[in-house]
C-alpha cells in the first residue's frame, strides 16, 4: 500500500508530465469510514463518478494448501479481495449513476476461473492457492451479480485479470510489464454503451474476444 507522502509524490510527478486535475485520495477498503470519506469529497468536488476499478488485493501467506490453510488467512483474504470491492462498490453506486457511462471494473485473476483451474493442460493447473483463488473466484461471481442488476442503466461492469504482470505483488516475476496490465484494464473499461457487461477478460487468453472462461 502506498503511504500518503508516496501518492502526493505520484500526483507531482504526473502534473509535471502535462497531467492536470489529479488528487490522491487514500481509501482502506476494510475500513467503511474512509471509503465514506473518500465518497464524500469527490461527492462535493466532481459530483459524480465515471470509473470505479477495484484493485486493492493481497495474495495471503504461503503456503496454502486445501488441506491446511488456516481460516485467517482465509479470512483476511476474502475481507480484502472479496469484502472490499464491495464496500467500495455499494458505497459509490449513487454517485457512478450520475454518470452518463457508469464503469464499474474488479480486478480478478486467471487463477479465479473454475474451468481453467480444472484442466490439467492449463498452463498454472498445479497452482492451487487455497485462500487467494476462492476469494477472486468469489469476486466474479459478485461482479456477475453487480452486472445484472445494474445492466439497464448504463453500466459496464466486469471482471478483468491484467495477467501475470511483473510487480512487488509477485515478488517482480511474470511474463507481463505494468504498461501492458494497465492498457488491457484500460481497453476492457472505457468500453462505448455497446460494450459487454457481466464479462471476464483476461490478457492470458489469447484470442479475438480476450475473454476468459468462468
Amino acid at each position: 500500500m502506498l503511504l500518503y507522502s508516496q501518492m502526493n509524490l505520484l500526483v507531482t510527478e504526473l502534473e509535471k508530465e502535462g497531467y492536470e486535475n489529479i488528487r490522491a485520495i487514500r481509501i482502506d477498503v476494510t475500513k467503511p469510514e474512509t471509503i465514506q470519506s473518500a465518497r464524500d469529497i469527490i461527492q462535493k468536488d466532481q459530483g459524480k463518478l465515471d470509473i470505479l476499478i477495484n484493485n486493492a488485493g493481497i495474495s495471503g501467506e504461503w503456503p496454502q494448501t486445501a488441506s491446511s490453510v488456516s481460516i485467517e488467512n482465509l479470512s483476511q483474504n476474502f475481507e480484502i479481495n472479496f469484502y472490499g470491492p464491495i464496500r467500495v462498490s455499494q458505497m459509490f453506486i449513487e454517485l457512478l449513476k450520475k454518470s452518463d457511462s457508469p464503469r464499474i471494473t474488479n480486478i480478478t485473476s486467471g487463477l479465479a476461473s473454475l474451468t481453467l483451474q480444472s484442466d490439467p493442460d492449463w498452463t498454472f493447473y498445479n497452482f492451487k492457492a487455497a485462500a487467494y483463488f476462492p476469494s477472486k473466484a468469489a469476486l466474479n461471481a459478485y461482479t456477475i451479480c453487480l452486472a445484472h442488476e445494474l445492466k439497464d442503466l448504463g453500466f459496464k461492469v466486469n471482471a478483468i485479470d491484467p495477467g501475470y504482470t511483473k510487480t512487488d505483488f509477485t515478488q517482480h516475476k511474470g511474463t507481463g510489464t505494468v504498461e501492458s496490465a494497465a492498457s488491457f484494464i484500460i481497453k476492457h473499461t472505457l468500453t462505448d454503451s455497446n460494450g459487454p457487461t457481466g464479462k471476464y477478460f483476461s490478457n492470458e487468453i489469447h484470442n479475438q474476444t480476450e475473454e476468459s472462461p468462468w
